[in-house]
């Protein structure tokens, strides 16, 4: 069993040619300039992106992180300011980077059977990106920006929280939260699926 597991990894991560192949055939269709900027406007500024900030703030609020903002309205409205400041500060760093260096942005989501490829897809998904004219490179975009945006928000935090550390402590946090996303993105559609096909 472990050696299989070990085979299922070294295709995965090592060779996996005929799989990215198959997903740039399945619609990848080079995204310019304007579609980066919706796409990243959405990421940061659409209903749903707007729904999860206002969550995260009252989680912040809840636990009192940072404590020098109080457990008040107050101190909601300069958890979500601060949420919604540093979403907008990613999606800038992002759009700038994956504009400049051809890189796309989008999820595409595997075309192999099995929990454990799907997964390792979507961890490669978080790390590595396509480029504009094809294949696959370091998914610099997303790097930069979530480390980027980590130090820069730190910037109106209070001074406590304005450290190195913690600077990449939060930009590594977001990369768990972007390969959490992907895992969704990846197996969400199959299981809202069955649940849709349960219904009488």
């Amino acid at each position: 069993m472990f050696a299989q597991d070990t085979a299922i990894v070294q295709d995965a991560l090592v060779a996996p040619a005929a799989s990215i192949a198959q997903d740039a055939r399945q619609g990848m269709v080079p995204m310019g300039w304007e579609g980066k900027l919706r796409f990243h406007a959405k990421s940061a500024y659409s209903p749903a992106a707007l729904a999860r900030a206002a969550v995260s703030s009252a989680y912040l609020l809840g636990i009192d992180s940072p404590p020098e903002w109080g457990q008040d309205a107050q101190g909601y409205g300069q958890r979500l300011g601060s949420t919604l400041a540093h979403s907008g500060v990613r999606n800038l760093i992002g759009f700038s980077l994956d504009s400049a260096l051809h890189q796309d942005p989008r999820y595409y989501r595997s075309t192999d059977r099995g929990v454990w490829r799907r997964a390792i897809h979507a961890f490669r998904g978080t790390i590595l990106t396509h480029k504009d004219s094809g294949g696959e490179t370091l998914s610099t975009w997303r790097l930069g920006s979530a480390y980027g945006a980590a130090f820069i928000s730190n910037e109106w935090r209070p001074d406590r929280g304005n450290t190195l550390a913690q600077g990449f402590s939060k930009g590594s946090t977001q990369l768990g939260i972007d390969l959490l996303a992907n895992v969704g993105r990846e197996f969400w559609p199959d299981v809202k699926g069955k649940l849709l096909r349960r219904k009488p």
